[in-house]
């Protein structure tokens, strides 16, 4: 399990907007519409029972009901998928390595034609145990949808948020978005 080091409680802390009141450049949700601005810091987490699958041309890498979305000021959902309902033979583990200050240490994973397109955290933070081993994949890398609606990546080449109808933003890692923390 990771340590939350100085460093950690440093970069938790530097965030000014939390979910508790949206700011006046975010969107108004309609009915049926979630803010991201409207999602707490630290992040949620919330089990979501619609269809998610993930493919790479004809190849299923995911397929699930079980899915936990992870709801972080700022930012769109990010769908983490139970190992039991991805096939882990298509993966191969990267040396990349991402240390999110809320989550935990992750580890990339690659296609053999593609590199990047999935994540799994190995080393959580106490707070997010019950992502270890779950994985998420980027939706600009391969192709995501949520009870058939195609996801839509969140801008910026970075983050892995997945973009569906029902969620207004502005969103982290658009232009001008660094301004936000």
């Amino acid at each position: 399990m990771a340590q939350v080091t100085d460093s950690v409680r440093a970069a938790r802390a530097k965030w000014r907007f939390r979910g508790i009141a949206r700011p006046s450049f975010a969107q108004e949700p309609s009915p049926g519409e979630e803010s991201v601005w409207d999602y707490p810091r630290p992040p949620r987490l919330a089990p979501d029972r619609r269809r998610v699958r993930v493919a790479h041309g004809q190849r299923v890498l995911a397929d699930s009901t079980r899915a936990v979305r992870v709801l972080e000021t700022a930012s769109p959902p990010t769908f983490y998928i139970p190992p039991e309902d991805v096939d882990e033979t298509l993966l191969r583990p990267s040396a990349r390595t991402t240390l999110c200050e809320w989550k935990g240490v992750a580890r990339e994973f690659d296609l053999p034609e593609r590199t990047g397109v999935a994540w799994a955290y190995r080393d959580t933070f106490p707070e997010f145990r019950a992502l270890a081993g779950y994985f998420s994949f980027y939706p600009a890398r391969v192709d995501c949808t949520v009870d058939g609606e195609p996801v839509l990546p969140q801008p910026g080449g970075y983050y892995g948020g997945w973009l569906t109808r029902e969620i207004v933003g502005p969103v982290k890692g658009g232009p001008g978005s660094e301004s936000w923390w």
